[in-house]
């Protein structure tokens, strides 16, 4: 007995007498998987993943955003292009192989960053390979510990979350260093005399001290904004 693809079926000489049927399952956002017996084709199997309510909407989002998204699985084609179509995912590598899947990460690499979202055991290579590795954290222990974001939940709504949070992140980042530098270019000529010496008068430690407290204040309280945030 055997159960696989249509490849499976090509690399044993199997006769398939069922094409029609399994490219009617694909399109419906199915699996096929045949089943053989004897060397003969004795019917198909079809799974498929329920897909989640939110990922049309996270796909929306991130398509909103100016991101490109790239949906790869070890799907056959007819499958995987039309579970993307029903999500909006426009560009799709389907029939990648577990162990190609961070290759496949690698020659997007060459274009651009690269994020990767994944929760399964064959997802590990490539979330470590990606610039930037999401794991579902309902997912398994190795993608988990492959990657470098983990979401608490299994929403791909959160994934926009995250985008969005580390770039206010680092906004406020470069906030914060623009009034440190800011501060302290002001701050330390005065300090240094620069007034005294056209005339004008001494800075008073306690003042020098109180500037300084007061821009460690304001980074403060401009990191703190920051608990505010809503995606």
């Amino acid at each position: 007995m055997l159960l696989g693809n249509n490849k499976l079926l090509h690399e044993y000489n199997v006769e398939n007498n069922l094409l029609e049927q399994s490219n009617e399952m694909a399109q419906n956002g199915k699996t096929p998987m045949y089943v053989v017996i004897n060397r003969k084709l004795a019917g198909i199997i079809a799974v498929a993943d329920v897909l989640k309510a939110n990922s049309k909407a996270a796909i929306a989002k991130l398509k909103a955003m100016g991101i490109n998204v790239v949906m790869i699985t070890g799907d056959n084609k007819i499958t995987a292009q039309a579970i993307a179509a029903s999500v909006g995912i426009d560009n799709v590598i389907a029939e990648v192989m577990p162990n190609d899947k961070a290759n496949k990460v690698k020659e997007l690499q060459q274009e651009r960053i690269v994020a990767m979202v994944g929760d399964g055991i064959n997802d590990a290579p490539a979330l470590a390979q990606a610039d930037i590795g999401i794991a579902i954290g309902t997912g398994t222990d190795v993608a988990i510990e492959s990657a470098d974001i983990v979401l608490m939940k299994s929403d791909l709504n959160d994934v926009v979350t995250v985008i969005k949070l580390s770039q206010k992140t680092i906004k406020n980042i470069k906030e914060n260093l623009f009034w440190a530098f800011g501060y302290n270019t002001l701050g330390i000529p005065i300090a240094a005399g620069l007034l005294f010496a056209f005339g004008g008068p001494l800075l008073n430690p306690m003042i020098a001290a109180g500037a300084m407290a007061i821009s460690s204040i304001s980074v403060l309280l401009n990191a703190l904004r920051l608990k505010r945030f809503t995606a």
